[in-house]
């Protein structure tokens, strides 16, 4: 039986909360991660940092994924993964959840 990986957890800063919107900044050494969750609303993700992802997926997929600083991308609510910093140096993205 092979070891399970222990990762460090991103740091969730939440900069916004009103009526319209959620605003949180995410913060990840090498290897950290969110864990497993589901998005409640749509969103989109900026990345403040080059972010070299690992999306780990239901059904045990995981997409490498590399999203440059300064762009974006949207999503769906719904969406069920798990976020990992698959680089080498720390990733920082900015997520802003849609009311």
């Amino acid at each position: 039986m092979g070891e399970k990986r222990i990762r460090p957890d991103a740091t969730a800063t939440q900069l916004i909360d009103n009526d319209r919107v959620r605003v949180t900044r995410f913060d990840f050494v090498a290897g950290a991660q969110t864990g497993w969750h589901t998005h409640g609303m749509d969103y989109v993700i900026t990345a403040i940092t080059d972010c070299h992802m690992a999306l780990e997926e239901p059904g045990g997929e995981v997409r490498y994924v590399i999203v440059m600083a300064g762009e974006a991308y949207a999503r769906d609510a719904g969406v069920e993964h798990n976020v990992i910093n698959d680089g080498l140096a720390d990733m920082s993205f900015v997520e802003v959840e849609l009311k």
